[in-house]
């Protein structure tokens, strides 16, 4: 057992006034970040979910203050039943395994899902204030999307970046300027998004941020599991824009600038996550990430198409970023497959 482990099965077992040895601990898939997760069985037969966030790699305490508030105002987050941000131990409600992608294995339930899904959104922006995160300011938009040249291009392609970079910048933070100000989940993925009796519960809040409305929206309808239609996205999105009405009336831009401010976000987001996925292999020693380049560029090329400002970049990408992602990546798997035969 690793030094971490025991720590962290000593501190539940005396948080509980039980032995050690008679918690079993079950290890669960984490995410993209440094925190670690696992399952606790507890000797009344209870489970908890255990996080390990090292307080020298991660701050939680952006996690405890977003999650306190959050379930203060009824949204469905997991409570906080213990902490110690010294060691970077908290322990919170099992909310079980059951994440919304399993749901999407069919087209018809990734649709139901999806709806439910939205559903919990509009209820996030009403509930959760943004005066209580910090700004997701545009200087940050624009770091997140320079991930995109740094890592994605730069230093994994060895490509130049475009001429029409800094004019396809402006043009996306302008568009996504225009949006009103909520609380941005930031993550808002299927994967997210857990079944709890049938009904959905946040988790993963700890990055998020004042910030542009439709971010989160964007999020799911272009997120990993599904690819829509044009028609189904410019459904979902004058769906939510009409929701959205009641809640920030003349702030709110007309059906068509709204479509295109979202995509905007989309775009960068996409941006970020082409940079950033490049970023886990390179830096992080994760290169299963690099499997879902393909999946999110073909995300951010339907999105473009609802921006005709930016036909220059989009022509950028599919003429010479797609091409030479493809090149790469299949040397990548060609290199892998190499070295797990000479390790064979």
């Amino acid at each position: 057992m690793s030094l971490r482990l025991a720590q962290l099965r000593t501190w539940i077992a005396r948080h509980h006034a039980v032995a050690a040895d008679t918690c079993r601990f079950e290890p669960v898939a984490g995410d993209a970040s440094l925190r670690g997760y696992c399952r606790v069985y507890l000797p009344d037969g209870s489970t908890r979910m255990l996080m390990d966030a090292p307080p020298e790699l991660e701050d939680s305490h952006a996690f405890v203050a977003i999650g306190r508030h959050w379930r203060a105002v009824g949204l469905p987050v997991p409570a906080i039943h213990a902490i110690d941000l010294d060691l970077g131990f908290l322990e919170l409600d099992d909310l079980g395994d059951d994440s919304l992608h399993h749901h999407f294995d069919d087209a018809d339930s990734a649709r139901r899902g999806t709806d439910q899904a939205i559903d919990l959104l509009l209820r996030l922006q009403r509930l959760a204030s943004p005066a209580e995160l910090p700004p997701y300011s545009a200087a940050f938009l624009e770091e997140e999307m320079e991930r995109f040249p740094d890592w994605g291009l730069g230093r994994w392609l060895e490509l130049e970046t475009p001429a029409c970079w800094a004019d396809t910048k402006r043009h996306l933070l302008a568009r996504i300027a225009t949006l009103p100000e909520v609380a941005v989940h930031r993550d808002f993925d299927a994967m997210n998004l857990m079944l709890v009796d049938g009904e959905l519960a946040l988790i993963d809040f700890q990055g998020a941020l004042a910030g542009p409305l439709g971010y989160d929206l964007i999020s799911l309808l272009r997120g990993r599991y599904q690819r829509w239609s044009r028609t189904e996205m410019d459904r979902w999105i004058a769906d939510f824009h009409r929701r959205s009405q009641a809640d920030f009336g003349t702030r709110l831009p007309d059906a068509a600038a709204f479509r295109a401010a979202v995509e905007a976000i989309g775009a960068q987001r996409q941006l970020k996550i082409l940079g950033q996925f490049c970023r886990l292999c390179l830096r992080d020693g994760k290169p299963r990430y690099l499997d879902w380049l393909p999946h999110f560029y073909a995300q951010l090329d339907a999105g473009l198409e609802a921006l005709p400002e930016l036909a220059e970049f989009h022509a950028w990408l599919r003429e010479t970023y797609h091409p030479a992602m493809q090149v790469r990546l299949a040397r990548h798997h060609a290199e892998q497959a190499y070295a797990k035969g000479a390790s064979a």
